[in-house]
Parts: C-alpha cells; sequence; structure tokens
C-alpha cells in the first residue's frame, strides 16, 4: 500500500474532524477566490470598456471621473451640457486634425430604469465594443439618421424591459425610475443589441434628432432671437423649410404649438411632420472621440481644457486612477482578512492531526514494527495535512467560482459587467503552491511527534 493510501485511509478514520477542518479551509480558500477573481475581472473589464473604440471623453467642466462613470458604464449621474459646437470644432474645426471620429451623447432620460442614450447611428455602424469586435444585432437593424424616432436596445435591457422589434417605448424624463419624472414620447424599438459584456447592455439607443424633439430636451433661447434655416444642423439632416421653421423656446422649455400637437397626437411619429431643432437650442452631454494617432489623445485634452466650454479626460486614466487609489487597497484589505481565515484553518489542520497522535502511538509503533522507518512515518503525517489541505481547497475553488456565478447577475445590473465563469487568473494557480507550503508548516509538529515515537513504549503501554 503506497505511502498516499496510507495517509487518506487514516484521514478518512477521523472522518468528522477531517470534515470540519476541511469545511474552514474550503471557506478561506472560497472566499479568496472570489475576491481575486471578482477584483481581475471588474478591473478588466471597467478599463476595456473605458478604451474601446473610443480615447477621449468630451464633456462639462466638474468631475472628471463622474464623467466617465455616466457616459461610459451608465452611473452616476450627468454633469452639466456643453454646447453643440464643440461637436463642429471636433468635427470641422480646429480639433479636426486631432480626431478620427467623434460620437455625441445626450442622456437624462430611462425607461423602466434602464439608461436611455441618444447618439447617432455611427456608434453601431463604425466603432467595436472590443478589439476586433463590433456591435452586431440580435434581431432587427441599427436606427438611421432620417427615422428621427427609432431605437435599438442592449441585450440585458431587452431581457429586464420585454422590448422586442417592432415593440415602442416612452422614455421617462430622469436618469432613475423613481417615478418623479414625466413620459416622453414613443419611440419604436427597431433592433436588438447581441451581448457585450459591457455596461451598452443595459442601455436604450435612441436617435439623438428624435431626442432633441421631445419635451424639455431643447436649450431655451431669448424671445428676442431668430433661429434661420442656417442654423439647421448639417450632415445627414435635411435643413428645416422656411415655412417650418421652429419658433423660439421660451424659458419653460417648452415646444411651439405645432410640435406640441404633434407629440399629442398619439405619439405615432412621422418623420416628414418634423424638421430637426436648430443648432442654437441644441447642446451635448459628452462626445466620445477616437483620436488619430496616441500623440493626438494627450494634445487633444490638453488643447480642449485651455478653453472654458468644455473638458476632455482620458477614461482609461481616470478607471485606473479609481482602482488604484480606493478599490485596490479594499481587495488587499478584503484578502488579508480571508487569508487569515486559510491560515487559521492551517492552525486548525495542525491541532487536528496533533491531538491525534496520542490515540495513534499504537498504529505508529505496529508501521516501525513492520519495517517503516521514521522517515515513513513522518512522512505520512505530513501527506496527511497537505492531503487534507488540498482537498478542502479544491472544495473551496469550486465554492468560490459557484459563489462568483451566482452573484454575476447582481454585479451585472450594478455595473453592466457580465463575469459568468472567467477563465483561471495566474493569481488562483498560486494557491496551489501556497497550501501545500501551509499544510507542510502546520504537519510539520506532529509528524515530528510521530517521528519520535518510542516503539516498545508504545507497544507496551497501549491495549
Amino acid at each position: 500500500m503506497s505511502l498516499i493510501a496510507i495517509a487518506w485511509r487514516s484521514l478518512t478514520q477521523r472522518a468528522l474532524a477531517s470534515a470540519l477542518t476541511g469545511f474552514s479551509m474550503a471557506l478561506g480558500v472560497a472566499l479568496v477566490v472570489a475576491v481575486l477573481v471578482t477584483y481581475h475581472v471588474i478591473s478588466d473589464s471597467f478599463q476595456r470598456s473605458a478604451g474601446i473604440g473610443y480615447d477621449v471623453i468630451v464633456g462639462a467642466k466638474g468631475g472628471k471621473l463622474q464623467l466617465v462613470l455616466n457616459t461610459v458604464y451608465h452611473l452616476s449621474t450627468p454633469v452639466e451640457n456643453i454646447p453643440y459646437s464643440v461637436l463642429h470644432e471636433l468635427n470641422e474645426g480646429k480639433f479636426k486634425p486631432y480626431v478620427t471620429r467623434a460620437i455625441p451623447y445626450c442622456l437624462g432620460d430611462n425607461y423602466q430604469g434602464q439608461r436611455v442614450v441618444a447618439t447617432v447611428p455611427a456608434l453601431f455602424a463604425e466603432t467595436q465594443y472590443t478589439p476586433g469586435k463590433k456591435y452586431a444585432f440580435h434581431e432587427g437593424r441599427n436606427f438611421e439618421a432620417d427615422h428621427y424616432f427609432e431605437g435599438v436596445v442592449g441585450a440585458l435591457a431587452a431581457t429586464r424591459t420585454g422590448l422586442k422589434v417592432g415593440d415602442t417605448f416612452r422614455p421617462t424624463h430622469g436618469v432613475s425610475d423613481d417615478g418623479q419624472g414625466h413620459e416622453h414620447d414613443a419611440f419604436k424599438v427597431v433592433g436588438i443589441l447581441e451581448p457585450t459584456g459591457t455596461p451598452n447592455d443595459r442601455a436604450i439607443f435612441i436617435n439623438i434628432e428624435g431626442f432633441y424633439l421631445l419635451e424639455n430636451h431643447a436649450k431655451p433661447v431669448e424671445a428676442s432671437e431668430d433661429p434661420t434655416p442656417q442654423d439647421a444642423p448639417q450632415g445627414n439632416n435635411t435643413p428645416p423649410d422656411s415655412s417650418l421653421q421652429a419658433s423660439p423656446l421660451e424659458k419653460g422649455h417648452e415646444h411651439d404649438a405645432v410640435k406640441k400637437a404633434d407629440h399629442d397626437h398619439d405619439h405615432d411619429h412621422e418623420d416628414h411632420d418634423h424638421q430637426p431643432l436648430p443648432e442654437d437650442q441644441r447642446e451635448l452631454t459628452a462626445i466620445l472621440v477616437r483620436t488619430s494617432s496616441p500623440v493626438a489623445s494627450i494634445q487633444l485634452p490638453n488643447l480642449i481644457n485651455e478653453g472654458t466650454s468644455a473638458q476632455a479626460v482620458l477614461p482609461i486614466r481616470e478607471i485606473r486612477g479609481l482602482f488604484d487609489a480606493i478599490v485596490s487597497p479594499i481587495e488587499t484589505v478584503l484578502l488579508i482578512l480571508t487569508g487569515l481565515i486559510v491560515v487559521v484553518s492551517g492552525v486548525g489542520i495542525l491541532v487536528s492531526i496533533y491531538n491525534s497522535m496520542n490515540e495513534r502511538k499504537r498504529e505508529i509503533a505496529v508501521l516501525r514494527a513492520l519495517g517503516a522507518s521514521r522517515s515513513t512515518v513522518r512522512t505520512i503525517v505530513l501527506l496527511e495535512s497537505i492531503l487534507l489541505s488540498l482537498t478542502g481547497g479544491l472544495v473551496g475553488w469550486i465554492g468560490g467560482r459557484a459563489l462568483i456565478a451566482a452573484l454575476s447577475p447582481l454585479i451585472a445590473a450594478r455595473t453592466g459587467v457580465v463575469i459568468g465563469f472567467p477563465p483561471l487568473i495566474p493569481a488562483e494557480l498560486a494557491l496551489i503552491p501556497g497550501l501545500i507550503i501551509l499544510s507542510i508548516v502546520a504537519g510539520y509538529l506532529p509528524a515530528m511527534t510521530a517521528y519520535r515515537t518510542d516503539v516498545a513504549k508504545a507497544l507496551a503501554t497501549t491495549p
């Protein structure tokens, strides 16, 4: 019979004590695995989501981290708006040499608690959500620039709201579903996105042109101002006919009587019934910018930040700062606490095996009498400690992974990061030699006790 088999039989004979000690070890390892894997996956996902498809976020001056969390992760509340002219400066003006693509964002609404993001079709047609992967549609298609009241729904948002292609939904004013905001006019769902594993899975995206036509979404202008057709947005939008141009908005943020009547008309929008909002009545919450080169990603924020109308931030830098300053220290504290549980479990192994030595003196003496050397007996005791530790560690690793899978929906709901069953990380593999070393240290004292057992005295005194 091999030494490992002898050690395993000894553990099974002390099933209750072994089970209790192994459970303690499993609990400690499970918590260590849960902390390590959760931190690794969330950190990787946050930093990956912060830098795919764009390098810089342009928004109102204020909290940089708040701007990133609100724009990229749909957390926190929107910062103040920026002038629409900033978008022109990026696309056609003085910042154009630094810019490859600029995607405008307007925020401030929700539908059943899911953030509603007003943007342009290029977000899904031209950008990537992970290296080499563009957005794809599980059902339907992307919304079109000249169809103002169309929208697409993220994978998680579609599951939570029950929206399907062909359905209509009414965004509610405000970023949270607190029952205080008023409902806007209806948008038609034309596409459901494939899951991406990013925060965009839990957002709903609508045409920015339709967003501007909703109540309270236009910037108020002075009554003396006279918007002209030249003020109309350029690009894919058709300038408003002079006979149908929008009248100025009052400070109460209300549309003129014609637009209000259109909105109240059963909310069944026909795009030809609406004209694009003049640019002097437009504002943006943020702009996602893809710079032309790594050097441009450094120069552009400096140039924008010198002005007074907007600020530019590097989202990856802000997220790394968040993790380095706050999340990483919390992870360290949690690892210390969970590591102490593992160490206490190692002490439990020592006490369990050491207490059994007095009962096993005759067994040890018989092994010695049959020809086993002192070193063999010591090895058997150390193998018991190692087997008990590794068995508890294996159960704990499985338990830790199961805990992560159970918490994955909650984490996805809070952050938009889908954890699922992530691959092994190097820190997990380091647990194996760590447990072996801990078990050898814990089993050393009992092993030396067995090593020094007096065979003659043990056989004479043990009945």
